[in-house]
């Protein structure tokens, strides 16, 4: 049961005395403000949970239920569209009903739907569960990023949305450790084991949830308003996120960049395999390069980011840098051992540092762009755009660069690069939209 305490506000702890040596580093681990320290413990369980599943779930599939690994990666995929489809819907039901409560159903459902996975026997079965489970997964998205908007004020949005995004990578980080022990064992029920921890984390997530505080005003629905008006003081603005034309180009300018995970999580692996004469050891230093500096970064990569003509230019630089990152990526190719690990090393310090600052300019935009009072719709839109970029990722690297070689990485680059100099453009257009008087 929730506390009248526990449904207020937590203001931000006053600053602590200096600390004692052996309480430094504790202090520099957690974050000062409460509320973020809450959505952190949060999000530490939840992930640890994630990379757990996804170290042994495809493995789970084909070795335990011996299903074939084209049958899997169909599945996988109509269970990713479901889940672009379902993104937008959960945004607008945080509107509607409430962002905890939608948030508390969802995650719910998530860890049944996740426990079934060890009664499945036949294919049909396990394509509707993966399409009914990542559906709830993409919308339980969208909500979590409207409960960042609400629980937390404007000016800390993105530098706790980054904060936490740290603590993921470290969370997913130790979840697929701990699934290495499954991996040895190679059965079932170890696999099985895996996820049924996976699944309890979601209701270790549920019982956390209602300790986040939100602020009343930021989760009351707002009275309608008529299309083309506003309140007084504020230029018309659109009803509909899909009708707010300049945060839809946004949006498909950030899915572009998206696209990114493709290139570090399928197409450098498999171009540093096929096409270079690097060892394939170097495949796990490179994902941990990224992971590093994720961690490291991300959260020093928000500073500055709090205008919206700067947000743009972080994620132009962003940009510029994943285009990099293609560029040298495909010089690997002919080039003797040492030497491509050393390029394909710096290909991925490229990636990690455009990866950290096009997140923190996308994820600033997002929320400065978005209607206060339709927070889950713009939310489950932008998301929507990310998950369609993460399900059509990996064809894409495939078919570009790893298909066609160094043209095909020189296409990439260009896409990544004319995605990022737009960004700043759209923003201009979406400040002129939006101006008084317009």
């Amino acid at each position: 049961m929730t506390t009248p305490a526990a449904t207020q506000p937590v203001p931000p702890s006053p600053a602590p005395p200096d600390p004692p040596a052996a309480g430094t580093r504790r202090s520099r681990l957690l974050h000062p403000d409460p509320v973020i320290r809450r959505l952190a413990w949060l999000t530490l369980v939840n992930a640890f949970g994630n990379g757990l599943f996804m170290t042994v779930g495809v493995l789970f599939f084909t070795r335990a239920l011996h299903f074939s690994a084209a049958g899997v990666g169909l599945g996988l995929t109509l269970a990713g569209l479901c889940g672009v489809l379902a993104s937008m819907p959960g945004g607008r039901a945080a509107d509607r009903w409430g962002t905890k409560p939608v948030l508390m159903a969802l995650v719910i459902a998530e860890g049944a739907g996740m426990a079934c996975y060890g009664l499945v026997h036949s294919f049909p079965v396990f394509v509707l569960l993966a399409c009914l489970v990542t559906a709830v997964d993409r919308a339980s998205s969208a909500v979590r990023n409207t409960l960042y908007a609400q629980a937390l004020p404007k000016q800390a949005r993105v530098e706790g949305r980054a904060y936490l995004r740290a603590v993921t990578n470290v969370a997913i980080g130790a979840g697929a450790s701990l699934a290495a022990l499954a991996l040895q064992a190679d059965s079932r029920q170890a696999y099985v084991t895996a996820i049924l921890v996976d699944a309890a984390t979601f209701a270790a997530v549920a019982v956390m949830l209602p300790s986040i505080p939100i602020p009343p005003a930021a989760g009351r629905a707002p009275a309608p308003v008529a299309a083309g008006t506003g309140r007084a003081g504020e230029p018309p603005r659109p009803r509909s996120a899909l009708r707010d034309l300049p945060f839809l180009v946004v949006t498909v300018l950030n899915s572009v960049l998206t696209l990114q995970f493709g290139v570090i999580e399928v197409g450098m692996p498999l171009w540093l395999v096929q096409s270079t004469h690097a060892p394939r050891v170097l495949v796990a230093p490179l994902l941990i390069v990224n992971t590093v500096l994720v961690v490291l970064l991300q959260v020093r990569a928000t500073r500055g980011t709090g205008e919206l003509r700067a947000a743009a230019v972080a994620f132009r630089r962003g940009a510029l840098l994943v285009a990099a990152c293609c560029l040298v990526a495909a010089t690997a190719h002919g080039l003797a051992a040492t030497a491509a690990c050393l390029v394909l090393l710096a290909a991925a310090v490229l990636q990690s540092l455009g990866e950290v600052l096009s997140q923190a300019g996308g994820w600033a935009l997002s929320y400065a762009l978005a209607r206060e009072e339709a927070m889950g719709a713009y939310q489950g839109l932008f998301n929507a755009g990310s998950a369609a970029a993460m399900m059509l990722g990996p064809g894409l690297v495939t078919v570009t660069a790893l298909d066609h070689g160094l043209a095909g990485w020189a296409l990439l680059a260009a896409l990544f690069a004319v995605a990022g100099a737009a960004m700043p453009f759209a923003v201009r257009w979406t400040e002129r939209r939006h101006a008084p008087g317009v």
